[in-house]
């Protein structure tokens, strides 16, 4: 198992940066597929990105390419999520996840990840 918590979120203006830390502890994270989620008021929780259990492949959500970067530190047991240029509609809370699913069969969803952070909040304001 591993526990999963965020930290970095909070209130920036359009066109700002920031970066969402995942701390972890437990098992080791390179055994894990990472992801980020997220969630906005009155919406389902959307996947974000992710990164292969070896770091070199990584996804995201059309809306962010570009934009958001995913990385980890494996010897740090931390995910990151960097975040520029961003747009009011990335407001939501931001989730951590990990999944045991294997590489071929992963897809962007949320049941596909046994593991959750508890979320950080991230508000741009116009």
């Amino acid at each position: 198992q591993v526990h999963l918590v965020e930290s970095g979120g909070g209130l920036v203006q359009a066109g700002g940066s920031l970066r969402l830390s995942c701390a972890a502890s437990g098992r080791a994270i390179s055994t894990y597929i990472m992801g980020w989620f997220r969630q906005a008021p009155g919406k389902e929780r959307e996947f974000v990105a992710r990164m292969t259990r070896s770091g070199g492949d990584t996804y995201y959500t059309d809306s962010v390419k570009g934009r958001f970067t995913i990385s980890k530190n494996n010897a740090k047991q931390t995910v990151y999520l960097q975040m520029d240029n961003l747009k009011p509609e990335d407001t939501a809370v931001y989730y951590c996840a990990a999944s045991g699913v294997p590489e071929a069969t992963i897809g962007p969803v949320a049941r596909h990840y046994a593991y959750w952070g508890q979320g950080t909040q991230v508000t741009v304001s116009s």
